[in-house]
């Protein structure tokens, strides 16, 4: 576990400190399997750049990847891909999957070529949040009472399960992410209301079989995400993010998050030991992992309670808010260490105060136009403005939707001076939604 604190060298090429970017030998291949519907993409294909590699490119989808040629996956069918990857992709160095949807595949594939990875099962676990709420329970980790409430369950099971772990509770999908699929609930009846829609999304995101649903003790305090990189039984902590704008329900949608985070050192070291724990228990050894927790601040003192544990980095484009010595990006450390480069301490302490405002989709509707762009991007402090929604494109807010509006990045002095350039630029924004 990298203490609190450290600080990070940049690695170059050839391993001296301070040059540009960590990575093995330039030129070393790599596969990296990009999913149809990603931020991601461009982000890594720069950091490969960056780093000289020689990427070899997996998609379920034509995405706009620089012309490189693309192995056709599906990560439905895991073995057939496996195969073709296998007999078309050549020798690579390291499988890495850009996004949620390729996980498994990156699993299986790098499991089939013998190279180093968290095992299948592992992601498996991570993915699926009975599975983890299971594990975490076994392995004694913090984290909100729960039950697990049968896909074929009736409403008097949802209302059983509800008051069993109290009010307010939590509803959610087991195996969707980013918010999507996730109700408080008040009162039983709520439980009940909540479930039946949440099924719905499931439905309307096309999952292939019924699922059950997890309701839970619903935690109050502050919220945080901590990012890091696994090696074994050692997490390198990237970043830690504060969430000061994070609703309490019925919704979930993250709006603000700010790094470095203001809660107390030894409140911070339990939360970066809690997330080390959950990752151990569910099995994951390497690459990336984006926990989410929540600091329960009833009784005499704060505990960390863990609430989701993800096989990858934190998600959308908000690695685009940290840089680390040297210009490096995120992308480029999680290429490093999947080559079995050891990555230097970051201490998630970065040069400079960051932050993202991830910009949820206000109501349904078709998206016609996002207005004030240009007095946002000149709000001191701004770093960048992406809207990622096309117009034209109908729209569903969380947590029925999956998708956010677009993202906000700044940088500053002082960690409130980022606070109030994100909420400043987000006010200049007009958003025109038919």
């Amino acid at each position: 576990m990298t203490p609190a604190g450290a600080r990070a060298t940049a690695w170059g090429p050839t391993g001296a400190p301070g040059t540009l970017g960590p990575t093995g030998a330039p030129g070393q291949r790599v596969l990296l399997l990009v999913p149809a519907r990603t931020y991601r993409a461009a982000d890594f294909l720069l950091a490969a750049t960056r780093m000289g590699l020689d990427l070899v490119i997996g998609s379920d989808g034509a995405l706009p990847l620089g012309g490189r040629p693309v192995i056709p996956v599906n990560p439905a069918d895991p073995d057939a891909s496996t195969r073709r990857v296998l007999a078309r992709a050549g020798a690579v160095a390291a499988v890495v999957a850009a996004d949620t949807p390729m996980l498994m595949l990156a699993a299986a594939i790098a499991e089939q070529m013998g190279l180093p990875h968290s095992p299948a099962e592992a992601v498996r676990n991570a993915a699926d949040k009975a599975r983890q709420r299971q594990r975490w329970t076994a392995a004694g980790v913090p984290q909100p009472r729960f039950e697990i409430v049968p896909a074929a369950a009736g409403a008097a099971t949802i209302r059983r399960a509800a008051e069993t772990v109290g009010f307010p509770c939590v509803v959610k999908a087991i195996s969707l992410s980013a918010s999507q699929g996730i109700l408080r609930a008040d009162e039983p009846a709520a439980a009940v209301t909540a479930a039946a829609r949440i099924r719905r999304v499931l439905a309307a995101a096309g999952r292939p079989d019924p699922e059950p649903l997890l309701v839970e003790e619903y935690v109050p305090g502050p919220e945080l995400s901590i990012d890091g990189l696994l090696a074994g039984d050692s997490l390198t902590v990237t970043a830690i993010f504060d969430k000061p704008a994070m609703p309490d329900g019925p919704t979930f949608e993250e709006t603000l998050l700010v790094t470095p985070s203001l809660l107390p050192g030894p409140v911070l070291a339990a939360a970066i030991g809690t997330a080390g724990q959950a990752a151990r228990a569910l099995g994951l050894t390497h690459g990336p992992v984006h926990a989410e927790l929540r600091v329960d601040e009833r009784g005499r003192r704060a505990r960390p309670a863990m609430l989701e544990l993800a096989a990858r980095s934190i998600g959308g484009l908000c690695s685009r808010a940290l840089r680390f010595p040297g210009g490096t990006s995120l992308e480029e450390l999680i290429l490093a260490t999947a080559l079995g480069k050891a990555v230097p301490a970051t201490g998630h302490d970065l040069a400079r105060p960051a932050g993202a405002y991830m910009l949820p989709v206000p109501r349904p509707g078709v998206l016609r136009a996002v207005e004030g762009r240009d007095r946002a991007a000149a709000v001191p402090g701004i770093t960048g403005l992406t809207i990622t929604i096309p117009v034209g494109q109908r729209v569903r807010p969380l947590p029925d939707g999956d998708r956010y509006l677009g993202f906000i990045f700044a940088e500053a002095d002082a960690r409130p001076e980022v606070e109030q350039a994100l909420t400043a630029a987000r006010d200049q924004l007009r958003v025109i939604i038919e």
